[in-house]
Order: C-alpha cells, then structure tokens, then sequence
C-alpha cells in the first residue's frame, strides 16, 4: 500500500472573538458537502448562538469523547472516532483550545496534526490574539493576558489562511445585539475588551499577519516559476547606502516615501564591491543601520562585482518598488569620464522607480573618476581608442606648429601622450602608442621629413626609448592595479566579515538569521546547512547516498538535500556543510564565505547548548527538589503514619480493653493522621504537576461565596471560628474552583495555627480596577520583610511559618496554584501587627473566556 498524502489544512482566521470563524467554517463544510465530499463535524463550540447551531443541521457529527477530571466531566473531541470514520474532510473548532488532561494530546491543534498526517483534511479557525508571537503584543493592547496559544508554523504551514474580517463598529452591534455573549456580559465586554480601539489594533495586526503570508506565498510563486520581474503588489523601498555623510539624508527621504503607504518596508541596503571602491566609513555604516532599524526598516549588505547590478539584483530579489540613490558627489569633470553608479542604475531599472536625491555633499568629492575593476577589458579598449584617437590629433596639432616648435619639443608631446596611454591601459596598448609615436615621429618630425628611417643612431634610440618607457610605465600600472584589486578586495571582505562580527554581537547569531545573511550576501536563491548522520561520518563526503545527510535548517527555495545539489559546497568539520543554490562563485569568495560557514556552525553548536542546558536545568531543579524533598519527609511523612499505626495497632490488640470513649479518641486520632497524610500527597503531587508544566487549569466564572465554604468545611471545626467579610456586590472572578479552594485552605490553616489565643483570622474581598482581592489576615507573630519572599519557596520552613503539610510546600503550592490561574499571591502587613496573604485574580467580566478551557469560537 502506498504512502498516506498528508491532508490540507484550512484555517479561518479572525481578529476577535465573534467575527464569524466558526459560521464562515460551517458555511464551508456545507459547500463541500452540498458538492458530494464526505464532511464530518470533529468538534464545534456554538457557545449557544443560534445562528451558528443552526448550521450543524445537515452535518454528521462525531460524538465528542467524556474525560472526568477533577470531579467534573467534560468533553473533548474523540480523535479515535474521527480516525476510524476517516471522512474525507473533518471540521475542528478552536485550533488554539488546550484539551483536557486525559486525552491524547495537550492541545487540539496536534489533534488537527493527526488528522492530516492521516490523510483527512481538516477546516479550522483561531483568533489573531491566540498567535504565540502575538501573545505578548495583545496583551499590551488589551490588558488580557491568552493563556491559549498555537504556535505560528501551525498556521503558517497552512495551506489556506482566510481572513474573516469585521469593522469594529459592525463587531460591537453584533455584540449589543446578543449575538456573541449572554444578555449579563453585554456591558462588560463592550466597555473593556470590544472598545472601538482595541477591535482596530487587533483588526490591524491580523490584516498584516495575513499580507505576510500572502507575501511568502507570493515569493514562493515568483521563485518556483523564475520571474524575475518586479509586481508592484506590495510598496517596498530600497535606499542605497555608500557610508558617506549624505547616508542620513537619503535614509529619512526613503522612509517618507515608504511612509506615505501604510504596511510599506523600509530596506537599506550596502553593497560592498569587491573592487572596494566604496569609500565605506564603518562607524557611519553603524549609524546608519541603528537609524534605519530605529526608523522600522531592515538593513542589509551584499557584495558585488557591479553596484548598479547588484542593487537591481537585490532590489528584484525583494519584489523592490522604488529604489532611493543620492545623487552623485562626483565633480563634472569625473562625471564626464564615468556616467555613475546613478545613471547607470536608473538605465537598467525596468519598471523599479528610481529616485534620486541631492544633498549637501554633491560636488565635494576631488578625487578623480573611479574605473570599474582595474585593467580590465573595457579599460585596455577604452586606452586603445585613446591611443588611436590622441596620437593622428598631436600629429595634427604638431605639424601645424612645425616652425614654433622644435623636435625636442615634439618628441616629449608624443612621449607624453604614449605614458598616458600607458597609466589607463596597460601594456598592450602602451606598446601600441610607443611604436605608433615613434613611427609618427620618424615620418614626420625627423629630417629627412615624410620619410622612415631608422638608420640614424638617434632615431633607434628614440624607439627603443619610446617602446621602453611605455614597458615600464605599463608595469608600474600593472602592478599598482593587482596590488589595488587585492587591497580593495581584502577591504570587501573586511566589511563583510565586520557586519557579521556586527550581527553577532547585536544578538543576531541565530542559525536563521546567519543563513539569511549568507544567501542576501553572496545573492543566492537558497543557503543549507547540513549534517552528517554519525554512523557515516568516517565515509568520503559523496561517498554514501543522499540519506546520509539531513537538513538542519534552510533559508530560500528549493533547500538542497545533499552537497552536490548545490553550486557552492563548504565544508565545516567532517559532519557539516554549508551548500549555496543559486549561482557559482569564484574561489576569492570562498574565504568569507568560509568565515560564515564557521559561524553558521557555532550558532549551531550554540543552539544545542541551549537546548541542553533547558533539558538539564529543570533535571537539576527535580534533583534539588527531590534531595530537598527526601529530607523534608523523612520526619514529616513519618509522624502522622506512626499516630495512624500506633491507633490502629492499639484498637486490634486483643490483650486491652478500650472503652467507647478510648474507642472513638484512637480512630478520631487515626482519621486526623490520615487526612493530615491526604493533603500532603495531594500538595506533593500537585507541586510535582506545577513543576512539569502538566497542572492543567479550568477557569470559569465563580463567585466567592460558592468557594468560601466549601475552604471552611474542609478545615472542619477549627475554621468556625474565622471570621468572612465578602461584600454582596463583589463581581465574580475567572478561576478554578478547585485550585482557588485548596488556596484558600492553605491560607486559612496557616492562618488559623498562627492566631494567638483570643484572636480569629479574617477573610475579606474586594474589587480593585479588573481584579478581585482576597485577603487572609491573622495577628500572629507575622515574617520579617527581607524572609517574605523565601517562604514562597518549596520546602522552606522559616520560623516554622508555612507548615500547613509540614514539608514547607503550603505557601509555595498556593502562589504557583494562584499564578497558574492567571493570579498572584504576595504578603502583607497586617495593622496591628500580624501577616496578611492577598490573592489577587481577573474579574470574570475582564477575561474574554466565556467557557472553561476552551477559547472563543467565532
């Protein structure tokens, strides 16, 4: 049987609960269904709206499974029973939802993952605020911290994201109309999470999530087909940057421009040739990349044998649409010799617009004007013309000054003409211009006129003369270029290698970001970074078959597999290889490129370090923990399992007769043991859980007045006398019964040990911005300032303070139970002296989570 084809992926995506995700998805369903494909419902959250409950009319739905926890039931969907019916399409609400402990995964988006490795395709929906990259910048615009989140591969992997969009002011008539939250929820929601500005801000970042992956797409397009032409979908605007100290100017013009369309990228981008003829300062390069950064755009540097070409290139590569140069420093005359760097871009442009900014320092530059690359082709053509042009026109000019002028004179004219020659083009034409002035003067200068002859001493030593300087003057200017290219070069590769050393001390040695450099550097489609399997790393390179190496990461399209797939293949040890797509390199860039190489393989040695050292931190915490622990137990485990043995062993023995009264004190003292050993193993297990990560919180809507008793009764007789002060008025707060409960018993039973005769603890409330406090306030001895914090910490027993299970993990269970719960836990002084506890959690109207674990449905 062949191999399963992975199943598609189709994610509605909305900004805010209630724009129509779950709707848009069962419109979807029944498309498909209505069409004769084989659609079943996994999971779908209508949190009762009507509307949407209407359309699960029609649609097989698969019975949810029933996981018990906590002494609650609840549902999830059943993964088994959709894999066994294998519909050709499943719909799966709340790809962000955390599932219930019990079930096979920890979140529904790996449940979505099984159903598309098994060939199903799924329909799926999630709000922007549930991004894992967005959480924090969420949080910071609403005050509402996600505790759900899904990682953005996820959805990036997608193969279809959709947004489902909805204007703020239509959001919210939705709203007051009843068709997100209950009646009782209206207000709060509207006057707190649905204000006009925050549906606008979260609007914003989904419409620009959704244009980026539109954009990978596209340039994924644009690549898998070779089209290199540039579609204006997008405005993006390169500034070109030389160092010099116009840079700025260009850099704040470039960014006005990008501004004036909104979702627009800022790119500056350096190139260093590597003739180096670019005059680059260093520190002005460094200014100008913090001002492009701090100005929201993106810098970049590659290295080009051509800089018109190579600021195309790149711009072409980015799908550029304006393209910012300043305008030429160059004097007139210079500009005469070279069109520049800015008319020639402009000439090549095609449909990229070029703008061409003057500036203050236009016209300062003395230097004479820039060749390309030295003696190159064009430049021993350009001094061939010249010999050929200059030479008939000195003839000219000398023949008409014959009787002004003597043969002297004339001779050092033409010396003089060749020697220029010489310094532009080098020897070949330099010996040309030797040979023709001589002959030139010979025929038409030296007696006898209009005749050659070198049979005359002077004349032979004229041009041997001639025919010498222009050798030496040719190898002078020979050398001067080779050792000029191999200067400028070892310059190039200087400012490349400094951006890197650049990058990595500004934080930027992630692998990702080293490969981006690379392939953005040396313009390539793709850079891979491979490894070696250790069973085949003693073989030859290309030795063994293309199983033997893996991907560690790749930048680009069309990542290469193994070395040879490649056009530039680098080795990095015996089990890597840095291997380019793209386009061949010459053997001088191979040691810069070396340089990345290394550097790419310390990120990822420096990766897995990483990796270790958070795989070893929490094994040395378990271990300090578990030492800690072993101690901790050692008396306190044994205690009431001796109270409990020794009350059992005496109501056994038969050699004593115990009356009903002595009957009743040993079990009473039994039972007291037991219960005492109860909620140890319960903190201990419960701490063990918040430690792994594997507590799994329900929240929901609770009011105090529900928990409070219950925390009571649980203490039994010795809680009647602690005093509850809650107001009638007090809102409900979001957080779990249970785990709000055993906080509470942690408090009160440390309270209730730690009140002196004569005083009783108190519990009081009340509402403070979108949080509800609870304070716990006994009058006994209370902790010193400089020790509050430790006896947070597990298995700390200051002053014999936290020994509600006697090892210490009373306080600490309660802050990691409070934290867990979106809450905190800290100390206060109570007035009058004593200690008070104050639990701080969410208003249940603050918290956008009308359903316990489970996210908004749209």
């Amino acid at each position: 049987m062949g191999a399963v084809t992975r199943g598609t992926l189709r994610v509605y995506l909305g900004a805010a609960p209630g724009v129509g995700k779950t709707y848009a998805a069962l419109d979807e369903a029944h498309r498909r269904h209505d069409r004769g494909t084989d659609v079943v419902v996994g999971f779908v959250e209508t949190h009762g709206r009507p509307k949407t409950a209407a359309l699960l009319a029609g649609l097989e739905v698969v019975p949810r499974k029933e996981i018990s926890y906590r002494d609650a039931v609840f549902t999830e969907m059943d993964v088994d029973a959709v894999l066994a019916r294998r519909p050709a399409v499943a719909l799966v609400d709340e790809l962000a939802h955390t599932n219930v402990p019990g079930g096979r995964n920890a979140k529904r988006w790996q449940d979505v993952h099984e159903l598309l490795d098994a060939g199903i395709d799924v329909i799926s929906n999630v709000n922007i605020q549930h991004m894992d990259s967005l959480n924090d910048v969420v949080e910071t615009i609403t005050g509402v911290a996600q505790r759900e989140t899904v990682p953005d591969d996820v959805v990036r992997d997608a193969d279809q994201v959709e947004l489902v969009d909805m204007a703020p002011e239509a959001l919210r008539r939705r709203m007051a109309h009843g068709n997100i939250y209950a009646p009782e929820k209206i207000d709060a929601a509207l006057s707190n999470y649905f204000r006009v500005g925050n549906l606008t801000a979260l609007r914003e970042i989904a419409l620009l999530w959704v244009a980026d992956k539109v954009d990978e797409q596209l340039d994924r397009y644009r690549a898998e087909h070779g089209i290199a032409g540039t579609w204006e979908t997008r405005e993006r605007v390169v500034v070109a940057l030389t160092g010099g100290p116009e840079g700025d100017t260009l850099i704040r013009r470039a960014a006005r421009i990008a501004d004036r369309s909104k979702g627009s990228d800022l790119l500056a981008i350096h190139v260093a040739r590597s003739d180096g003829l670019t005059g680059a300062n260093p520190q002005a390069l460094a200014r100008q990349r913090a001002l492009v950064e701090s100005l929201g755009g993106t810098y970049h540097q590659v290295i080009g044998e051509d800089v018109p070409t190579a600021l195309l290139d790149f711009a072409r590569a980015e799908n550029a649409t304006q393209l910012v140069l300043g305008a030429s420093r160059r004097g007139r005359l210079a500009q005469m010799f070279s069109p520049g760097i800015g008319v020639t871009t402009t000439k090549l442009s095609g449909s990229i617009d070029v703008h061409m900014v003057t500036h203050e320092e236009i016209g300062r530059a003395w230097r004479l004007p820039r060749l390309a690359h030295g003696l190159t082709p064009r430049r021993r053509l350009v001094a061939t013309a010249l010999a050929v042009g200059i030479l008939p026109l000195l003839t000219v000019v000398l023949a008409n000054s014959r009787g002004s002028l003597n043969l002297t004179t004339d001779a050092l004219a033409y010396l003089l003409a060749a020697v220029i020659v010489a310094l532009v083009g080098g020897f070949w034409p330099a010996l040309l211009a030797a040979v023709a002035s001589s002959l030139l003067l010979n025929y038409y200068f030296t007696a006898p006129v209009h005749r050659w002859t070198i049979a005359e001493r002077n004349n032979t030593f004229a041009l041997v003369a001639f025919v010498l300087v222009g050798i030496m003057v040719s190898r002078v200017v020979d050398l001067a270029a080779r050792r000029y290219a191999q200067a400028a070069r070892a310059s190039a590769e200087a400012a490349t290698l400094s951006v890197l050393a650049g990058s990595v001390l500004r934080g930027e040695h992630a692998l990702p970001a080293l490969l981006e450099r690379v392939r953005e550097t040396f313009g390539m489609t793709a850079a891979t970074l491979l490894e070696r399997s250790e069973q085949h790393s003693g073989a030859g390179r290309d030795s063994g078959s293309a199983r033997e190496w893996r991907v560690v990461h790749s930048i680009g399209t069309d990542p290469c597999t193994r070395p040879d797939d490649g056009d530039v293949d680098v080795p990095v040890g015996d089990n890597l290889a840095l291997v380019l797509r793209g386009r061949p390199l010459p053997a001088a860039d191979r040691r810069i490129l070396a340089a990345f190489a290394a550097q790419a393989a310390l990120a990822l040695e420096q990766r897995r370090l990483t990796e270790a050292a958070a795989e070893a931190g929490p094994l040395a915490e378990a271990d300090r923990v578990r030492t800690a622990l072993l101690t901790a137990v050692s008396h306190d485990l044994r205690t009431p399992l001796a109270s409990a043995k020794a009350a059992i062993s005496g109501l056994r023995g038969r050699d004593i007769s115990w009356t009903e009264d002595e009957q009743a004190e040993l079990l009473a003292t039994a039972d007291e043991s037991m219960d005492k050993l109860t909620r140890l193993v319960d903190n201990l297990l419960d701490m063990s859980r918040l430690q792994a990560g594997a507590l799994s919180v329900f929240p929901r809507s609770i009011g105090l007045d529900d928990v409070i008793p219950h925390a009571l009764d649980e203490l039994g007789p010795p809680a009647r006398s602690v005093a509850v002060q809650v107001p009638d008025d007090l809102p409900d707060i979001h957080a779990d019964a249970a785990l709000l409960e055993r906080v509470l018993v942690n408090l009160v039973s440390n309270a209730l040990r730690h009140s002196p005769e004569g005083t009783h603890p108190v519990i009081t409330a009340s509402a403070l911005a979108d949080r509800v406090e609870i304070r716990v306030i006994d009058r006994g001895p209370g902790i010193p300032a400089e020790n509050r914090d430790q006896v947070f910490q597990p298995f700390q027993r200051l002053g014999d303070r936290d020994n509600t299970t006697g090892v210490g993990l009373g306080l600490a269970l309660s802050r990691g139970l409070t934290e867990a719960m979106g809450g905190s836990l800290a100390t206060d002084d109570t007035p009058g002296g004593g200690l008070t506890m104050v639990v701080s959690l969410p208003a249940a109207w603050s918290v956008q989570q009308p359903v316990p674990a489970v996210t908004s449905g749209g």
